[in-house]
């Protein structure tokens, strides 16, 4: 594939992973190749729009005028939130299927056709929002019926869900011949979660496909009409779905980089698959949460998704979140690897990206996305979050400091495992994840403090002046300069990934494992207690650490809330 390769397979198409030791078929490496560099390419693409972005909503630069302001931001969203995300999804789960059951890939030949129905159907949704005019209307994100986005973005929409529900039917099909040849035997975890993370996505692109097709069919005079309830329900299926997808694309990505670079083992298997389980059932009830000021919805209908059922995936989160550093410190100090209290956590690989990006990738998630996430998900805490710049800080914080990070330090290990290339510029791969990480952690904050603190709205380009009313966000500029300065870095941040990755498959020497030079995961033994009997007290500190800052957090928020409305006066 793209003769960028090093390895040699044999007869059968098959080669063994040097570094994990895990037997690769080409009919599924192949095309992790394809959807990951697809995916690269994406992000590059996507991160040129967030630089035009934000430096309009920075407006001492006022980068783009209002119309075309919306035009970009929903380019952004297709490159970053669909395609980046999507195509790296999709390689996860050949990854987390074929890979590690070290089987070929079922049905190659619709791994592919799929690949080209999203390639097709992304190219005319962008298409579409790039050329669309008067009296059509900017395909935004959401594109809310009866909003009249042009016909072509509808079916564009349709086409690249559609492919990526084709492109996921060799996993399951790999995964069904797995069981039938060995029907007593367990799923690894990390198959299991990609299992699991699979099944949410048949169901966000379902729903999705499903609120979708009959816009278009509306669009194109075929429907006269539809309801805008029934559509905005639905099409949160896949417009929060997606993000559900990622979450879970992410933890697995969590396990598998912390084991295969950190030398984690998992603390307790059963109770992380319970925390997978969890997910099945409640994960995308939370994407009510986009509803709770729906007037077409119920009282009881929002708080029993989001002040009740949404709390067993704020559960499932909580244990994935202690599970995995517990593992890591579990892992490493059964092979000696750090003493003391964070002696485990010192001693792990911090110059590797890899190992970098998943630790700050977890750290950032869980501090600035997951606490956020709850709060904003409650029915009161909402009125003080909705609609404002607050948003957006929170869903960056769970895309694109979380997820992206994650992502990118698989793309790192990724590089040298399927494509057997070390690293161009290491020590610049080395520095990449704390710096886009630093920077996108600055511009979440800035967001988040924008729309809490000043009530700045998340849609309009310009707020300093708006015609017709007495709000004056003057008081905000300095705070926008903060927020503009450290996205040009943050989009810096992201060009050297890129850079580093474009850098590695063109002038990349050949990779020789071992991967890394750590000695947990050597197999020289330290303590060689099981992992449960291990000592987990620096986990135990860290846990308290996040519940502290959870507590402060919520109760800053209720205090905030409680300013806007004073009862009584």
């Amino acid at each position: 594939m793209f003769g960028l390769s090093t390895f040699d397979y044999d007869e059968d198409g098959f080669r063994e992973c040097g570094v994990t030791g895990l037997t690769v078929h080409k009919s599924a490496e192949d095309l992790v190749k394809l959807f990951g560099v697809t995916a690269i390419v994406s992000l590059a693409v996507g991160g040129a729009f967030a630089l035009t972005v934000a430096l309009t909503r920075w407006e001492a630069i006022g980068f783009l005028d209002p119309g075309q302001y919306y035009r970009f931001t929903s380019l952004h969203a297709w490159f970053m939130i669909l395609f980046w995300m999507v195509f790296m999804e999709i390689a996860i789960l050949y990854v987390g299927g074929p890979f590690v059951l070290g089987r070929k890939l079922s049905l190659p030949r619709l791994g592919w056709a799929g690949y080209g129905i999203m390639l097709t159907g992304g190219a005319l949704a962008v298409f579409s929002i790039a050329t669309y005019d008067l009296p059509n209307q900017a395909p935004f994100y959401t594109s809310y019926v009866p909003l009249p986005s042009p016909a072509p973005y509808f079916a564009g929409a349709v086409l690249f869900l559609l492919g990526a529900l084709v492109a996921a039917v060799p996993f399951f099909v790999t995964l069904w011949h797995e069981k039938r040849e060995h029907p007593s035997k367990t799923l690894p975890l990390i198959t299991f979660g990609a299992f699991i993370t699979g099944v949410i996505a048949l169901e966000a692109l379902v729903g999705g496909i499903t609120a979708l097709t009959p816009a278009f069919l509306w669009r194109i005079g075929f429907l006269e009409h539809l309801d805008a309830a029934w559509y905005r329900q639905m099409f949160w299926t896949i417009g929060h779905g997606s993000q559900q997808i990622n979450l879970l694309a992410m933890i697995t990505v969590w396990y598998f980089m912390t084991h295969v670079i950190g030398g984690a083992e998992v603390a307790s298997e059963k109770i992380s698959r319970i925390a997978f389980v969890l997910y099945l059932f409640f994960i995308n009830l939370g994407a009510a949460h986009h509803l709770m000021s729906d007037p077409a919805l119920s009282s009881s209908w929002r708080m029993w998704n989001t002040s009740y059922a949404a709390y067993g995936a704020v559960v499932a989160s909580m244990i994935h979140a202690f599970a995995i550093p517990a593992g890591l410190e579990a892992g490493r100090r059964r092979k000696g690897a750090g003493g003391g209290l964070f002696g485990w956590l010192w001693s792990a690989p911090w110059k590797d990206p890899g190992f970098s990006s998943t630790i700050l990738s977890i750290i950032l998630f869980g501090f600035l996305g997951g606490i956020t996430g709850v709060m904003m998900g409650q029915m009161q805490l909402n009125m003080s979050w909705h609609n404002n710049l607050a948003v957006p800080g929170h869903f960056h914080a769970t895309v694109v400091t979380g997820t992206t990070l994650a992502f990118m330090g698989l793309a790192y290990y990724v590089l040298r495992l399927v494509f057997g290339r070390d690293w161009f510029a290491s020590r610049l791969a080395s520095i990449q994840p704390f710096f886009y990480g630093g920077a996108m952690a600055v511009v979440c904050l800035m967001m988040m403090y924008l729309g809490l603190l000043f009530g700045v709205p998340r849609r309009h380009p310009s707020v300093m002046d708006i015609p017709g009313t007495a709000f004056d966000f003057s008081p905000s500029e300095p705070f926008f300069v903060v927020f503009g300065i450290a996205a040009i870095l943050s989009v810096v941040g992201g060009a050297l990934f890129v850079v580093v990755a474009v850098g590695t498959l063109l002038a990349g020497g050949t990779f020789t494992p071992p991967i890394v030079e750590d000695r947990a995961i050597s197999p020289v033994s330290g303590d060689a207690a099981p992992p449960h009997e291990q000592s987990m007290r620096g986990t135990f500190v860290l846990v308290l650490v996040f519940f502290a800052v959870f507590v402060v957090l919520y109760a800053l928020n209720w205090f905030l809330l409680s300013q806007v409305w004073e009862i009584g006066a």
